[in-house]
């Protein structure tokens, strides 16, 4: 075992996209677990939207990372060295140990993986926190039925594209909207029934066109431009889970324009709409073990497909954080940090 490590640290706070400047790629001697923790060395680090928002030092629903701190995200680890019984060395466990090559972590907090039943890779996409953001938000708030239309922006990533498809389990019509014609591809094949590129002229106008009935659950993970196609779209009663705004990520695109909030709120009264903003977490306790079960059998049985867009090394994990960010990925993105 090698007897330093690497790890990114938050420098500054971005201005617009973050850049190699704002953190501070730290050596340091690799740690020892205390009783209760275990020592693990990370083989695949996730990089997810909300990261963005953890790097400013706005209020909002988690704490910012400090000036310093080690930038946070989702791993697979490898245990090297366990003082807990509920994991041992050697094997493969899904923890938060950040931007960073080892950690030490609470052991009662890591969920031990089977390489032998899925891909690794999949705890830190379709089966982990985007799959669950999908599954949680779509079912409790989105609550499609049999027949309605569900639209989601974002459509290829991790959280859209499984929103999608279990739409089509539940019997609803799905429209996914991503950008560029490569992407509307992929939602075809995932078997989407309407693939729109939001990079094309007039989307509210084939937004029409392949939703003439309306939208019933709109599943709402990027804003802007998308966002004002969609609302004239929305049907009496519709569901709107707001899952993210990344449009807006990095503080840099257009403001909405003027009356734009009158407009919405007036489409929330006369259409009776249910505009409902969740964070995953507030689901875990009841609907967690559900997810898991249920999301297992669908990959397994095919009707829940996933992609990976899996970056080797740990080099230049902010470029390909703003890769991500600007749709340039293709489904969940993960940095391969280690074999």
């Amino acid at each position: 075992m090698t007897s330093t490590y690497r790890s990114y640290r938050l420098a500054s706070r971005p201005q617009g996209a973050p850049t190699q400047e704002d953190f501070e790629i730290a050596e340091a001697p690799v740690p020892e677990p205390g009783e209760g923790q275990a020592l693990l060395r990370t083989l695949y680090l996730s990089l997810d939207p909300y990261m963005r928002g953890r790097m400013d030092d706005a209020k909002s629903y988690a704490k910012p990372v400090e000036i310093g701190q080690v930038m946070v995200g989702a791993t697979v680890s490898e245990v090297v060295e366990s003082r807990s019984e509920a994991v041992q060395a050697g094997d493969v466990v899904l923890g938060y140990g950040g931007w960073s090559e080892y950690s030490v972590e609470d052991a009662s907090t890591l969920r031990v993986l089977d390489p032998d039943a899925v891909p690794v890779t999949t705890a830190l996409g379709v089966l982990g926190m985007p799959g669950f953001t999908a599954y949680a938000g779509l079912l409790a708030i989105g609550d499609p039925k049999p027949g309605e239309t569900v639209a989601v922006a974002a459509a290829t990533g991790p959280v859209g594209s499984a929103v999608g498809q279990i739409a089509k389990i539940r019997g609803a019509r799905a429209v996914g909207i991503a950008g560029g014609p490569e992407k509307v591809r992929l939602l075809e094949e995932l078997g989407f029934d309407a693939a729109l590129d939001h990079r094309e002229e007039d989307l509210r106008g084939r937004l029409k066109a392949a939703a003439p009935d309306g939208v019933d659950v709109y599943f709402e993970n990027v804003g802007g431009h998308v966002w004002d196609a969609v609302l004239p779209r929305l049907n009496t009663y519709a569901r709107v889970p707001v899952c993210g705004l990344v449009a807006g990520y990095n503080g840099t695109g257009a403001l909405s324009p003027a009356g734009s909030m009158e407009r919405l709120m007036r489409a929330v009264l006369t259409k009776s709409l249910t505009l409902r903003g969740f964070i995953q977490t507030e689901f875990v306790q009841t609907m967690h073990a559900d997810f898991l079960r249920d999301m297992t059998e669908w990959v397994r049985s095919g009707q829940v497909r996933y992609q990976e867009d899996v970056i080797d090394g740990f080099d230049d994990v902010v470029g390909a954080f703003n890769d991500m960010l600007a749709g340039r990925n293709f489904g969940k993105t993960v940095i391969k940090v280690a074999d």
